[in-house]
């Protein structure tokens, strides 16, 4: 259990829980310990979906200037890996994840955020990568991420400007993909999730890394990743009960095991 974030699991959902006063600054032992819960989430077979969430004020505010401002560039080379290393942990968890963000998405924060599948966001949340007005680039994943979700044009709008982008906006823009009232947005993450509770996780797992991988290679490479997730599904029990109760029951009825 870490000190400043900790995996929270309940009716098969698991919840990474930012939790550094006040604005859930990400310093080293916080990016350690969501990596860690990440790994956690990913490997426990009681937990079908998760949910990333910064509390009822803030979700993260980004990293820790005043820990950062002092690292040389002979440290921040040292720590550089590590610092990509939480939102990699996080973006390679083999399940369906979700942020739940409220108040500030900034920095380091909006990595993470980029890091899940899907956000929901509060009707009142800011995000954005404001590391220009340091002097600095961002360095957790923000350059690709973000790019590869709102296009490249808009995304070194924000980037260049580092400006906050408002909850209407995100949803224009594809950055988010639900707003609701502050108070009700980590309720709707919870409910998104549950949908995969009883799900072929073995399935979800396959599609997940057919998608991401896919992204990063040439059309007729993807296809053939596709190819290979798809054909070594048919080793598994859930195929084999999914299509059963397909035939048998009409569809959506399946129970599956994750074998």
């Amino acid at each position: 259990m870490g000190e400043f974030a900790r995996l929270e699991v309940e009716d098969g959902i698991g919840t990474i829980r930012l939790d550094r006063p006040k604005m859930n600054a990400l310093d080293a032992q916080m990016q350690t310990e969501i990596a860690e819960a990440a790994r956690e989430a990913d490997q426990r077979d009681d937990i079908a979906a998760v949910v990333v969430y910064g509390g009822e004020r803030v979700f993260a505010a980004g990293a820790d200037v005043k820990q950062m401002a002092e690292m040389s560039f002979q440290d921040m080379s040292r720590h550089a890996q590590s610092l990509q290393d939480f939102t990699r942990s996080l973006a390679a968890v083999g399940k369906p994840t979700i942020s739940a963000i409220t108040g500030f998405a900034l920095g380091g924060g909006c990595e993470i955020a980029l890091a899940t599948d899907v956000r929901f966001c509060a009707d009142d949340a800011k995000l954005g990568q404001p590391e220009i007005l340091l002097g600095i680039i961002p360095g957790a994943g923000g350059t690709q991420r973000l790019t590869r979700l709102v296009g490249p044009s808009r995304a070194k709008e924000i980037m260049y400007t580092g400006r906050f982008v408002d909850a209407t906006e995100a949803l224009a823009i594809g950055l988010v993909d639900q707003v609701h009232p502050a108070a009700e947005v980590y309720d709707r993450a919870v409910e998104w999730a549950k949908q995969f509770v009883g799900g072929p996780s073995l399935a979800l797992r396959a599609l997940k890394s057919a998608v991401d991988r896919g992204l990063e290679v040439d059309l007729q490479t993807g296809l053939d990743i596709e190819r290979v997730e798809f054909a070594s599904l048919f080793a598994t029990d859930d195929q084999t009960t999914g299509m059963r109760s397909f035939v048998e029951n009409g569809p959506g009825k399946a129970t599956f095991d994750g074998r």
